[in-house]
Order: C-alpha cells, then structure tokens, then sequence
C-alpha cells in the first residue's frame, strides 16, 4: 500500500478487518515517511557509520548503565534524551540511529507514542521498533475499525534534537560582524519630535551608504531589518587577535520608505540637493533604540535542524566569551562563543569536550618545591548551534563545574 503525502498526512481506515500486527506495521509505515524528511541534514559520515552500525548493532559495553528494555516516547522528550538514554554519550548520534536504520530511516523522524525497544543478542544490542519477538507470538486477535478520516500535521510533531527555546533567541538576535561591515552598516539618524529613545510602534529616519543604501523596490515586500549596538570586540584568548564583533540586538524595523534626493534652492536662490533619509517603523523593541544603532538585513528563515556528532578532523579551540552575562562562569545551557568557525571547518550540531584547566600548584612533598601542573580534566559537553566564519555560538549541554573564558575544547572522544 501506498501512502501520498502532502503537507498534512491524511489517514484513510475503512470497514475492514486487520490483524493487531498490521495495523502496528502500518502505524511505523506512516511515521517514518512523512513529506520533508529529506530536508534535515544527515552527513555522509553518519550514513557510513550508521549503516555500519545498523549491520552489527553497537557493543553493550557502550549501552547506559541503566539502559531500559524498552521506551515510549513522550511529548516534551527530545532526541538528545533519548540518545543519552539508551547510549553512555549522548552526542554519539549515528549509533542510536543506526541501530535501527530500517525502521528509523531518519533520526528526526521519532514522534511521541513511538515505542523503542532495546535487544542484546551476542554481546551487542539493537533498536527496534517493534519487539523482536513479535512473529513467534500466538497470533492476535483482529479488530474491525470503523470508517473515519483523520488528519494530522506529524511534522509539527517530531521531536526536536534539544529544547529549542535555549537557541532560538540567539538564531535572531546576536550577529557577528567584520569592522567593515560594521562600520557602513545604515544607522539611525533622527526620531520624529526630536525624541532620545524609541520603541515599538515609534518611527524613526535612517541612511546607509553605497550598497548599504536604504532602498525600497516597489516589486518585493517590505525590508525588515535587525537594529543593533555596541559591537563588542572578540579577541582569541590565546593569540589575542580580534575575531569579529558582537553586536547586541535591540530590536526590529520595516523599510517605510526609501532614501531619495531632493532638488530645492537656498536663501540666495542657488539651486541645491537634499538627502532626504529612509523612513522606518519599530515593530520589535527589545531595548530602547536610539540615533547611532545600526541596521542590518533581515536574513531569509532557514530549517535548521541539529544532528549531534563528533568532529571528524582534530579541534583544539578555546571559549571566547560567555553571551549576555556578567558573570565569570557560565551554567548548563548557557551560550558561549568559541574561537573556531567554518574556515575551520565548524559546523551546526558539532560536538565538544570541554576541559577544566588543571590547577598549579607546588610540590610541598618536593625539597625542591617543584611547581607542578594539574592534567586538564574534562568537564562537559557543548554542541556547536551557529557558526560564522571566524567565531561560533555553542549551547553548553552537560557540565559539572563552571565553564570560563580561556577554557580548552577538543574532541568528545
């Protein structure tokens, strides 16, 4: 039976009689296929490790101490929960996937009401959606289901990697920026009736410079753009060289209307040329907006999805800073910027080893008084969520002491 799919997967259940058996297959049928699927990333590394795996299964050596038999999924669970349930690491995503890669043909496509189960067989274990014992059970009784439609949007139902209210504030409001594209974004220039601060719902007057000149064009939609300040520097804690900037995010506005020229004539007479600036409206504040902030394109939305993997080169790289905090050391699920970016070779849903710089101390059991240098000890894991060239966002994910500027990453392994 084939199964068409559109934005919305409808269900047809007709007067007919199907063993239990049946309708589980055809529940896995249209879980596991739903339109869009193709659109989440899924590395070529992964496939070969997850095909490897899927023939094989993992050792039980790499199980959970107390990896359950099995598991029902639940609304509010997330793949990184689950792939730390069932694994010692959870970033390890290719083996949880691979596992059961002909049922689970994507990582993301798991929804609540599934059911894992967990078989150990020959010193490895596997995942399966349906116990494996399933076809030497008694066979089961059939149950007529009655004619109905049902229709249900399972896209919207897929679990997420993580909860996605710790980064979707930092996917829209910070941004790091080069000093020239800094320095000739568009700005802010005056307030109608001269007023100091703006917020939603104030309109305010604006001017860009060359290719960063406010134009509307009458054939698009309205501009939308991010308005920011206080481009921070980021320097490299261990060269020293600046990075990029930071830009602090406090608000949005919409192209009104763009920049234009006026002919009009002095006091003398003498013909002259007025720039007249760009009009826009606040419609998002998060702070108070004043003359000087500067404006940025609105970037087109993109699905972005996070597969949590190892690197596949070594990475030595160091943390930055710790966003939008005064504090010296960050938590759990806080966000930091680390000094690699996609020059080298970062990318969304990397995963990380962070490591506690180890102490220095003096050998009071030494005549000599040696200073000696603690090893490193790692610390947690954080995972790589936005990266720029030079510079990357990365949400802290299991720590067990603070995490400070200066401290090492390397590989989860």
């Amino acid at each position: 039976m084939q199964h068409k799919m559109t934005k919305k997967m409808t269900k047809f259940n007709v007067g007919f009689k199907l063993s239990m058996a049946s309708v589980a297959a055809l529940g896995c049928a249209l879980i596991v296929t739903p339109l869009g699927a193709q659109n989440f990333p899924v590395t070529a590394q992964q496939k070969v490790t997850a095909n490897q795996v899927a023939r094989t299964g993992v050792p039980l050596s790499e199980l959970a101490a107390n990896a359950p038999d099995h598991y029902s999924v639940k609304r509010g669970d997330t793949l990184w929960a689950i792939s730390g349930l069932f694994l010692k690491n959870a970033w390890r995503w290719p083996e949880l996937w691979g596992m059961n890669l002909q049922d689970i043909k994507n990582p993301h496509l798991i929804y609540p009401g599934q059911m894992l189960y967990l078989e150990k067989k020959d010193g490895r274990a596997n995942l399966l959606t349906q116990p494996s014992t399933l076809s030497n059970q008694t066979p089961l009784d059939t149950v007529r289901l009655s004619p109905r439609i049902h229709s249900q949007s399972l896209m919207s139902d897929a679990l997420p990697t993580l909860q996605s209210h710790l980064i979707e504030p930092f996917l829209a409001e910070p941004v790091i920026v080069d000093e020239n594209t800094l320095n000739s974004a568009p700005r802010i220039v005056a307030a109608q009736e001269g007023r100091v601060l703006l917020t939603s719902g104030d309109r305010a007057y604006a001017r860009g410079q060359g290719e960063a000149a406010l134009i509307d064009d009458p054939r698009q939609k309205q501009k939308a753009y991010r308005i920011f300040r206080n481009a921070t520097p980021l320097k490299d804690p261990v060269s020293g060289e600046v990075l990029g900037y930071e830009a602090q995010y406090v608000g949005k506005a919409l192209l009104v209307r763009g920049e234009s020229t006026q002919q009009s004539s002095d006091r003398d007479g003498a013909p002259r040329t007025d720039v007249v600036p760009a009009t826009i409206d606040i419609v998002e504040a998060k702070e108070e907006m004043r003359v000087g902030d500067r404006l940025l394109p609105e970037p087109p939305q993109q699905l972005r999805s996070y597969v949590p993997h190892a690197p596949q080169g070594r990475v030595d790289a160091r943390i930055v800073s710790i966003y939008g905090s005064a504090v010296v050391n960050a938590a759990q699920n806080q966000v930091v910027v680390i000094n690699r970016g996609t020059r080298d070779s970062i990318e969304s849903g990397l995963v990380l080893a962070i490591l506690k710089d180890g102490a220095r101390m003096i050998d009071k059991t030494d005549a000599a008084q040696t200073e000696l240098k603690l090893p490193d000890e790692r610390n947690g894991l954080l995972m790589v969520f936005r990266p720029f060239e030079k510079l990357s966002y990365a949400l802290v994910l299991d720590i067990t002491d603070g995490v400070k500027v200066g401290d090492h990453l390397v590989n989860p392994r």
